[in-house]
């Protein structure tokens, strides 16, 4: 089944919406060049509408084998058990800030996980006090093996192919397939309750995020949230995406 983050959600009604919906992730954007920046204040009443903050998944290891595919299989079963005890789980979405600040807004609103989509490192990811999905970014001239020549296990919990930063700017769906048959990823840029599904069984992702694409008028709309999950989900269930 894959899974679904609902991002860039700015109103309480906005992430009830994802829930209802059944989403498993709610983004919460705190980078400042975004126009869905939130408060902290504002943050924090979003997430008490959802109950509050989930315990933190286990440390992980790299396993036996030490890659990296085995290392962000370990982060997605931790985060599977994590979404039975409460779902959705809420996700900052931070760009370019000290991890001080990243922290210490993590902290006032009680976030599950925090989301990294800068330019910041795969080493910064450990200087973060919740678990980091780690966005990527897709050069325009690479492919699958570059992209996953880039990603390093270790320190995320899990990675995100993300060319569109909620601009609505497309993923390149065979780069997309070319990772995820190696790596439970999560994809995002361009998706929409039109096309997400066959994304989704092309590609096959561990999660897929969205933003704009669940927008009318630049405010979230939560009859295309039901129609993306649903259609995300459906497709996630036929075509066998790859959870592992």
């Amino acid at each position: 089944m894959t899974r679904v983050k609902i991002c860039g959600c700015m109103l309480v009604s906005d992430a009830l919406a994802a829930k209802n919906a059944g989403a498993d992730f709610v983004g919460l954007v705190f980078a400042p060049d975004s126009r869905r920046r939130l408060t902290v204040e504002e943050g924090r009443a979003i997430v008490a509408s959802l109950s509050g903050r989930t315990p933190e998944p286990p440390l992980l290891s790299l396993g036996a084998d030490g890659d990296t595919a085995s290392w962000f299989r370990h982060g997605a079963d931790a985060l599977d058990r994590l979404l039975t005890r409460r779902r959705p789980l809420t996700v900052g979405v931070f760009e370019d800030q000290t991890l001080d600040e990243v922290n210490t807004i993590a902290d006032a609103v009680g976030l599950d996980l925090i989301q990294l989509s800068g330019e910041e490192t795969w080493a910064d990811c450990l200087l973060a006090n919740r678990q980091v999905v780690k966005a990527v970014d897709i050069p325009r001239s690479a492919d699958a093996g570059s992209v996953l020549a880039s990603i390093d296990g270790g320190t995320a919990i899990a990675c995100l192919l993300d060319v569109s930063r909620g601009k609505g700017v497309p993923i390149d769906p065979t780069i997309a397939a070319g990772v995820a048959q190696n790596l439970p990823v999560w994809l995002a840029g361009g998706l929409s309750p039109e096309n997400v599904s066959e994304i989704v069984a092309q590609a096959r992702p561990w999660a897929v995020d969205v933003s704009s694409g669940v927008e009318t008028d630049g405010a979230k709309d939560a009859e295309k949230i039901q129609a993306f999950v649903h259609a995300a989900k459906e497709a996630g269930s036929t075509a066998g995406g790859r959870s592992k």
